[in-house]
């Protein structure tokens, strides 16, 4: 699953920086940092880390303001200090030059990523579950119960006598008692995976949310870009005028927006990275499922096949052999 998630970010990513390079050009090296941060806040919130979607995604409009207002709506300016850079930054979350692309987009991805998130750490859950009880401590109890019923009948010569199943039950219950109290949680945790992987697979579907995150963020630069004149007429009042290049350049040397188009070739990885996550969830939650019963039947389990007498009428029942 991880796999899955990281080959989604990947892809996600070299698509938002293959739209600064294709369409906003003067700005696609700055940007890279900002595109890198926030796919990175991005795994680091599905892996688990104590951060929010919206802090990212609002982190990196915030790092995109002043590329987009230096770079594409007064292209001739000459120095960004870190002065003016930052006041751009803070000024970003007053006046909204983003308008509510940024807001979807952090709505957008929440859903999406918090399903991702959730199933992530429940996986991790099972397997430190199963881990802890792959090494189940046995009491001195057990130990002497489970050597009365296999060895005990070789004391008569009886080497070939196997316990009753109706005996060896009794033993395992006894033995496995501890770890077959985890059955009712067990079957509940199976149940949230399965509830986890029908909401990804749903309004929650992480591969539409992060194949959706580049033209989220075109919209966004051309909503600004529109509104342009409004902008810099706000940002002077807050921020000062910077220097310019002598004969400033006019509206008509903007860059202009560009369409971004994706071609087939350029959507094969997005389209095998979510077949894989849609079979990997389909084909783990059948299994999942199909291991409901694991605690409450492993007694059952263990009392199968060679352990035990099935298709005979002489068997060990602990005391003798009937």
């Amino acid at each position: 699953f991880l796999e899955a998630f990281e080959s989604l970010l990947r892809f996600a990513e070299n698509r938002t920086s293959s739209l600064f390079e294709t369409a906003y050009g003067p700005m696609a090296k700055e940007a890279a940092e900002p595109v890198k941060e926030l796919f990175t806040d991005i795994s680091l919130y599905i892996l688990g880390a104590e951060t929010t979607v919206e802090s990212a995604v609002l982190r990196f409009f915030d790092s995109l303001f002043p590329l987009v207002y230096s770079r594409l709506i007064n292209p001739g300016i000459t120095d960004l200090s870190e002065d003016y850079t930052e006041c751009l930054r803070l000024t970003r979350q007053d006046i909204n030059p983003f308008g509510r692309y940024s807001k979807n987009m952090v709505t957008e991805l929440s859903k999406s990523l918090w399903a991702a998130r959730m199933l992530s750490q429940a996986l991790s859950l099972g397997i430190e579950v199963i881990n802890t009880t792959e090494h189940a401590v046995l009491s001195k109890e057990c130990s002497r119960a489970l050597v009365k019923m296999q060895y005990c009948p070789h004391c008569q010569g009886l080497t070939l006598i196997r316990p009753c199943v109706g005996y060896c039950l009794n033993v395992m219950r006894g033995c496995l008692a501890s770890v077959s109290e985890l059955d009712a949680q067990w079957r509940e945790f199976i149940s949230t995976l399965e509830y986890l992987t029908n909401e990804m697979a749903a309004s929650h579907e992480l591969e539409m949310a992060l194949s959706g995150v580049s033209n989220s963020i075109n919209d966004a630069i051309l909503h600004a870009q529109l509104n342009g004149p409004q902008l810099s007429a706000t940002v002077d009042k807050v921020c000062g005028q910077p220097k310019q290049q002598e004969g400033n350049l006019s509206s008509t040397n903007i860059v202009p927006v560009k369409e971004v188009t994706e071609t087939q070739t350029e959507n094969q990885p997005f389209v095998m990275a979510h077949t894989s996550l849609n079979n990997k969830r389909r084909e783990f939650i059948n299994y999942m499922k199909r291991s409901r019963t694991f605690y409450a039947s492993i007694a059952e389990r263990l009392c199968d096949g060679d352990l035990v007498m099935r298709d005979s009428s002489t068997c060990w029942n602990g005391e003798d052999v009937v």
